[in-house]
């Protein structure tokens, strides 16, 4: 493995391509954005300007993926407001570009969003029952990859995502009658996510019967929403968020054994 292609250089794609540059690893990554194109270029990542739409693939897909064998697939779902993408189309529209390449496997970065709050443990061998369309798609996704027998494909489902300037405190500081107060968090830092994605990819060379799996990424480090946030507020000097107590709260907990065990990973920021 001498050279990853990065789909999706955003937040989290960034900083991964950076540290697999560190690694040794030569990386061709994508932007939809033109603005973006010098800062991948400035930070040694070879840059691609792709964008996936429901009809069609825009960019150089060809050359993107050329001489690679590893593919990560990190461009969420833009399901929020007015936006209301099919996303499996997209992803559907671009695996002819997959099976075509030198492609061997695929890193698809998903997320817990496919299994529902209902209380329980959750595993990787919950079967996941998503009840909203992002999880829906993912989902849909997830078993489009996992079943195309032209390459292996690891399934990485991270929680809610935060890092040194991403925190879900700065939008809910202030704000009244939030709801599921005593909901589990199940947070991942950005760190522990490049930390993770590098132990797959390290285990992956040695192993190749190691592909085809599933892994939940979630912080070992569950308190109630109402008690996190309100001391996430204090220790940041924001506005404490107030949350409803009469209504019955509904949340998950996410489990992380398999990434800790298998891959032998330990959390960096396990208390966030």
């Amino acid at each position: 493995m001498k050279q990853i292609s990065i789909l999706g250089c955003g937040w989290l794609g960034l900083p991964l391509a950076i540290t697999l540059l560190k690694n040794g690893l030569k990386v061709k990554g994508s932007t939809t954005s033109e603005a973006k194109i010098a800062l991948l270029e400035k930070n040694g990542i070879v840059p691609f300007l792709i964008s996936l739409s429901e009809k069609q693939i825009l960019g150089d897909t060809a050359e993107f993926l050329e001489n690679s064998t590893v593919l990560i697939i990190n461009i969420p779902p833009k399901l929020k407001g007015n936006l209301n993408e099919n996303f499996v189309a997209k992803i559907r529209n671009f695996i002819p570009f997959i099976e075509k390449s030198l492609i061997q496997n695929v890193l698809f970065i998903s997320s817990t969003a496919v299994y529902t709050d209902d209380n329980s443990i959750i595993t990787e061998e919950t079967i996941p029952n998503p009840t909203t369309e992002s999880g829906k798609q993912l989902l849909e996704v997830e078993q489009l990859l996992l079943n195309n027998e032209n390459f292996q494909t690891v399934i990485l489902r991270f929680g809610g995502l935060i890092g040194e300037e991403r925190h879900p405190i700065h939008f809910l500081s202030g704000r009244k009658a939030i709801e599921n107060p005593n909901a589990p968090i199940n947070l991942i830092h950005q760190k522990d996510c490049i930390g993770i994605i590098e132990k797959i990819l390290e285990q992956a060379q040695d192993n190749k019967h190691f592909w085809n799996e599933i892994y939940n990424a979630v912080a070992p480090f569950h308190p109630s929403r109402k008690a996190y946030y309100t001391q996430k507020a204090m220790d940041l000097n924001l506005s404490i968020p107030e949350f409803v107590e009469d209504i019955e709260s509904v949340g998950k907990i996410i489990m992380s054994d398999k990434v800790e065990k298998r891959l032998g990973y330990k959390f960096i920021n396990n208390l966030l």
